[in-house]
């Protein structure tokens, strides 16, 4: 921020003269947003005084379109809690997934399934049992019955727990006040959503505040494609907002609180253990032992706040989680799939475990090589989309909705916003013949090798923005134009300060 100097005006002064001066303006930095914006009366003034709007600042407006954009996805979910008369029991109804609708109209969610569905109805959710306490019997391959648990980390699971209370008290209150009546597992799908909904701002609020030069970036995120379909897909949402907000407190100088939030993305999925191998990194380069000891404690601390008393208590059903996973086979969204179709391989499980681990392994180093031979300050955000990009590229599952993973960290360590945009639009209509692989014959839309196809490229597209920011580290800067140089991500302590409204 800079004072303006005093001068003859015709009116007078406000009490206020501080600009924005190091924020990127969109319609400066991109040609394309400049032209565009001759419909709404050009680019921004040469002499405008940017960042003095005090009702539609950029934050307020990028966190209405997020509200855009989770509204789209909660419609493109809304055809799989349709509710429909049950046959000879009047006034009864039921989800209605006839014929396959939740395929067939791409609706498909994690969140209804786990409520409602065969497999995953066991844990009880709509009885209101507790997750890790309740089990259900399951034959495996032999034909023996054994113990299953609900299969996800504790703070998803508590988070379940919670909206499925939720879903029940409304039932009650309902039922008490004589409201309309619907089917749990919907008031389930809608509570659910809201809590999603509000740590999908969270975490579009926390990226832009890693880097209030770049704040109409958030846009990206707000209405991204990968957005439209897997808001709701599964729970995905409560890692990425801790991964998030961790990011934001690392680029504050607040290691304690960056461990914390880490801790807690650990405890909602896996991926957000890749924070400590990108901080560990960052804290080498700037000899910062210290404060990786103190974001590797917090974190510890964190998770062990959620789990430890799962531990303790269920630890058979705590652990289901960490069993599915060293149980599950070459998934169809991996690139062992890809290989297995072309060559016939056929790996044991153990074996494939095994692969896995090396190439995560080696992941992790080659990241860290590279972020040691940078050039210039990595960001947190570039260590971190390379690592995650190769825990998808290289893991034992890849679903759709984990793509949702890279939007934040896309935004911030991709310096194109076009090709960012592109690959959100490509990996978002994997979607589509994804579905098809569910559907009985009769109903295919597209062969299963289509989706094979398309997988592949969708690996190959998101390798090519790998190699992106792999170069922007790795480059000299002495020749890199102004202009790239304004749509990089600052490192720790370098973000811009704060503005009089954002």
């Amino acid at each position: 921020m800079t004072q303006q100097p005093t001068w003859d005006s015709p009116e007078p002064l406000a009490d206020d003269l501080r600009v924005e001066t190091e924020r990127v303006v969109p319609s400066w930095s991109s040609p394309q947003l400049a032209a565009a914006s001759d419909s709404i009366g050009g680019p921004v003034g040469l002499h405008a005084a940017v960042g003095r709007s005090r009702t539609w600042t950029p934050v307020r407006v990028v966190l209405l379109l997020a509200l855009v954009g989770l509204s789209i996805s909660w419609f493109g979910k809304a055809g799989c809690i349709q509710q429909a008369p049950v046959r000879d029991a009047p006034g009864q109804v039921r989800l209605n997934w006839d014929n396959q609708r939740q395929f067939v109209g791409l609706c498909y969610s994690d969140l209804v399934a786990s409520y409602e569905q065969d497999k995953l109805t066991p844990a009880d959710l709509a009885k209101g049992a507790f997750p890790y306490r309740t089990h259900w019997t399951q034959s495996d391959g032999d034909g023996a019955q054994t113990k299953a648990y609900l299969a996800e980390p504790a703070l998803t699971g508590l988070f379940m727990y919670v909206s499925a209370q939720a879903a029940r008290g409304w039932g009650l209150l309902a039922d008490t006040l004589g409201l309309p009546k619907t089917l749990d597992v919907v008031n389930y799908f809608n509570i659910s959503a809201v809590l999603l909904s509000l740590f999908w701002l969270l975490a579009v609020w926390a990226t832009m505040m890693t880097d209030r030069r770049r704040l109409w970036l958030g846009a990206l995120m707000a209405l991204s494609p990968l957005l439209f379909f897997h808001a709701f897909t599964s729970t995905d949402v409560i890692a990425i907002a801790m991964v998030a907000v961790a990011m934001l407190c690392w680029t504050r100088g607040r290691p304690g609180c960056t461990g914390v939030f880490a801790g807690l993305g650990a405890a909602a999925a896996v991926y957000p253990l890749l924070l400590l191998p990108a901080i560990a990194v960052l804290c080498v380069r700037q000899r910062e032992l210290r404060r990786l000891a103190v974001v590797v404690g917090a974190a510890a601390a964190s998770w062990l706040a959620i789990n430890l008393p799962l531990m303790i208590l269920y630890p058979t059903g705590w652990s289901q989680a960490f069993r599915v996973w060293r149980d599950r086979g070459v998934e169809p969204d991996t690139l062992y799939r890809l290989i297995s179709m072309a060559t016939g391989w056929n790996p044991s499980t153990a074996l494939l475990n095994g692969i896995v681990l090396l190439l995560l392994i080696a992941v992790v180093a080659a990241v860290a090589y590279i972020g040691l031979r940078a050039s210039g300050e990595p960001t947190l955000a570039q260590l971190m989309f390379l690592l995650v990009a190769g825990f998808l590229l290289f893991g034992k599952e890849w679903t759709p909705q984990s793509s949702l993973w890279l939007v934040p960290l896309a935004v911030l360590a991709v310096p194109y916003p076009s090709a960012v945009l592109a690959w959100m639009t490509f990996d978002a209509l994997v979607w589509i013949p994804r579905m098809g692989l569910f559907l009985d014959p009769s109903r295919k839309w597209l062969p299963p090798d289509v989706f094979y196809a398309v997988n592949t490229l969708r690996g190959a597209v998101l390798v090519g923005l790998c190699a992106v920011v792999v170069w922007q580290l790795l480059r000299v800067d002495d020749d890199e134009p102004s202009s790239s140089r304004l749509m990089r991500s600052p490192v720790a302590g370098e973000a811009a300060t704060g503005s009089p409204s954002v």
